[in-house]
């Protein structure tokens, strides 16, 4: 069976104007995949959107209700940083059930990947950051609920620190929250993640990949996750407009291929989300996140998974 990918048109809602940009870099990515033969056609898997009960595993039920029918105050609104829509609800839930079902396919083939995920900054009762749903969280405790896994390993490689997964899990030692990321950078109040690595503004490729290497494999022999959620942020790249790192496309390559690498070799199956990447060419920015794809069919044929 080849490398699956999550994929759903529903991605790509409509945003009014001027606020289109975290919405088209999906379209672009599938395209990319297909145009460049790193996918094909029967590779995608359609999710089904994520039920209530199932956000309601890690989120306030009168959150999730206020955002799902549109009534979230204007403050609450603004911290997320998306307008709303009846879209923009579709398009969150059916990101959270396709995290959902990467984590499941890893499970049952070692290796999975959706072309959207990685809201970290959202929080039990508000989002923050363009992040609504925590998808993570929301993945991690539904397949626990279902008895798929006990102990999960999050990687997180966004630029930025994956505040909303630390807070919702502090007190959980079932779930390792393990964040690398720019430490003059958003949020500007951090939580404690199980172990925070704060790098310094303008960090090059290898000394990026030397620091992860310092942790990774210690993390997954010590804690031995039944899966790993993988969120491949590419924002720490150097033509991120909200990055401050400077990675190169190599760069970004080489620690895609580090991590699923070390955890694959292992023998851990990993579930790969996108996670933030912003610029202003898409086209090179859809480029940026179809590393992590070209890795893992890189990795998932050498493996023979």
């Amino acid at each position: 069976m080849p490398l699956p990918i999550i994929y759903h048109t529903d991605y790509v809602a409509a945003l009014p104007a001027g606020h289109r940009f975290p919405m088209t870099k999906f379209r672009l990515l599938y395209e990319l995949l297909l145009a460049d033969g790193v996918a094909q056609s029967n590779q995608f898997w359609q999710p089904e959107r994520a039920s209530q009960a199932w956000l309601e595993q890690v989120h306030a039920a009168d959150y999730v209700q206020a955002f799902c029918e549109g009534s979230l105050d204007p403050k609450a609104q603004r911290r997320i940083g998306l307008p709303w829509s009846p879209a923009l609800v579709q398009r969150t839930c059916i990101a959270v059930g396709g995290t959902v079902l990467t984590a499941q396919l890893a499970l049952a083939h070692g290796l999975a990947c959706n072309t959207a995920g990685g809201t970290h900054h959202a929080f039990p009762s508000y989002g923050s950051g363009f992040c609504i749903f925590n998808d993570l969280a929301v993945a991690t405790r539904v397949l626990q609920a279902l008895g798929l896994v006990q102990r999960v390993l999050i990687v997180d490689l966004d630029v930025h620190q994956g505040d909303g997964t630390a807070f919702i899990f502090q007190d959980d030692p079932t779930v390792f929250t393990f964040s690398m990321h720019c430490q003059v950078n958003f949020p500007g109040t951090k939580q404690q993640s199980s172990l925070d690595v704060p790098l310094p503004e303008g960090l090059e490729d290898d000394a990026y990949l030397q620091t992860l290497a310092a942790y990774l494999p210690d993390l997954l022999s010590e804690f031995k996750p039944d899966l790993v959620l993988y969120d491949a942020g590419v924002d720490p790249h150097i033509g991120d407009r909200l990055g401050k790192l400077a990675l190169t496309d190599s760069g970004i390559f080489r620690r895609d291929m580090q991590v699923l690498s070390t955890c694959i070799g292992q023998g851990y199956p990993v579930a790969s989300v996108i996670g933030g990447g912003y610029a202003d060419d898409l086209r090179s920015l859809a480029y940026r996140h179809s590393l992590l794809h070209r890795a893992a069919a890189e990795v998932y044929c050498q493996r023979r998974l």
